[in-house]
């Protein structure tokens, strides 16, 4: 099938607009699961809605969990807007059947979280996860003492046998490919009987800020985890076995889906603002602020939020992004337009995510009369004249933000289709539209 082709509007002046982001993916789908474990109902307020979201409600609700969607107007201290009241199962039920799209999140948080189920749960999802590797979790699992079918795949589509309890206790694994393996076992393992300690044995872990968020999630649950930061053992999370507490919790902007809507200030020599920026998170997209300022803008904090401010001038940047795998896509976009090469590094595992980030990024950049190269572990970028084309994306929404950056200052760029957008940034189209036209956008 050919993908409807939707070509990336051109600024033709500075952009000044004011954006709201929607909530982050990260912690609205751990709230989700942290409160379908609590021991009485809790708010997900302000979450995001997107198919990856989406995805993660409906297999909870496949599970007995009740989610209701509902606009809360209250817009004092606990938020205002649409929340989600989640209702956990007396019983988690089984069998079930649950789809995990290309989420990540959901397929690696939910098997753990099925073990307790009371029969068989059935996963599959899009073509793409039978790709990418799951084999983290899958053997922990069975260390654990679950009992999965998988084919010998180490993947997707496989069973998870719940029987309503896991022994749970000490495990050993390597987080090399995803930090996932790792939040996914923390996340249910207040609930096994014994607790979970996981023992991390491999090269380092990539996007540890998100292994963070988790461990302050849970503790806002009332979950007791030893972990790294806190003077512990390194490489070893430990979470004490005991209930998790329905609460009320206020999902943050998602700052990593700043990215093209600051990339656009540096771009055009605007300014572009997001509201409600926090100024003390775990979220990784924070490091935006560091990076970009080294591309050649500058940020302050607002009443309204982050103000980022650009030059029109982009400098290449020397940067690892390990932690912030994400990002690489839309900093390998603006690096296309610098005035000076860029180093990308610390991103091997991006070649196991929606897409081969780093493949597809060069391909796509170089189709546009760039000159990017793949290293060992990233990208290479010597900025050069772009000219219009097609940017393939892979059904992967990074890839879609950072073409439409790329058009900014380009003309005739066409980027296929730009609805894999919705997977974390609903209405992206619309809302591009209207960063350009300012001064409000997102609102």
């Amino acid at each position: 099938m050919t993908e409807t082709l939707w070509p990336a509007p051109v600024a033709t002046t500075p952009v000044d607009a004011t954006v709201t982001i929607p909530g982050s993916k990260s912690v609205t789908n751990r709230a989700l699961v942290l409160a379908a474990l609590a021991d009485g109902p809790g708010w997900v307020r302000r979450p995001l809605r997107s198919r990856d979201s989406q995805l993660m409600a409906d297999g909870l609700r496949a599970l007995g969990v009740t989610i209701e969607e509902q606009v809360n107007n209250d817009t004092g201290g606990t938020g205002g807007g649409e929340a989600w009241r989640v209702i956990p199962a007396p019983v988690l039920r089984g069998p079930a059947s649950v789809d995990v799209g290309n989420a990540g999140t959901v397929m690696r948080f939910l098997p753990p979280f099925a073990v307790l189920a009371d029969g068989p749960v059935h996963f599959d999802g899009d073509p793409r996860s039978h790709e990418r590797p799951q084999h983290g979790v899958i053997d922990a699992l069975r260390v654990l003492g679950a009992r999965i079918d998988d084919g010998g795949r180490g993947t997707f589509p496989l069973t998870v046998h719940g029987t309503g309890a896991l022994d749970g206790g000490t495990v050993e694994l390597d987080a090399s490919a995803s930090s996932q393996f790792v939040s996914a076992l923390l996340l249910s393992g207040a609930r096994y009987n014994n607790g979970v300690e996981v023992r991390h044995i491999g090269g380092p872990v990539p996007s540890l800020p998100h292994i963070r968020m988790t461990v302050d999630m849970l503790r806002l649950a009332g979950v007791q985890v030893d972990a790294p930061e806190d003077g512990g053992e390194k490489d070893v999370w430990r979470v004490t076995p005991g209930a998790l507490l329905g609460r009320d919790l206020v999902v943050e902007p998602d700052l990593s889906n700043a990215a093209p809507f600051f990339a656009a200030a540096l771009v055009t020599g605007g300014q572009v603002t997001v509201r409600d920026w926090p100024k003390h998170t775990t979220q990784p997209g924070d490091q935006l602020r560091d990076l970009y300022t080294r591309m050649g803008g500058d940020c302050a904090f607002t009443d309204e939020g982050l103000r980022f401010t650009g030059t029109g001038r982009i400098h290449g940047i020397e940067a690892d992004l390990h932690d912030v795998g994400e990002l690489t896509p839309v900093i390998a976009a603006v690096a296309a337009l610098a005035d000076s090469e860029s180093h990308l590094y610390g991103i091997a595992h991006l070649r196991l995510h929606e897409t081969d980030r780093l493949a597809a990024l060069a391909k796509e950049i170089n189709g546009l009369g760039g000159d990017v190269s793949e290293t060992e572990d990233g990208l290479r970028i010597r900025p050069r004249k772009l000219t219009g084309g097609v940017f393939h994306t892979y059904e992967d929404h990074r890839l879609a933000t950072a073409a439409a950056v790329i058009g900014l200052a380009v003309p005739g760029v066409q980027v296929e289709n730009v609805a894999t957008t919705a997977k974390t940034l609903p209405d992206f189209p619309a809302m591009w539209d209207e960063l350009l036209a300012g001064p409000v956008a997102g609102g």
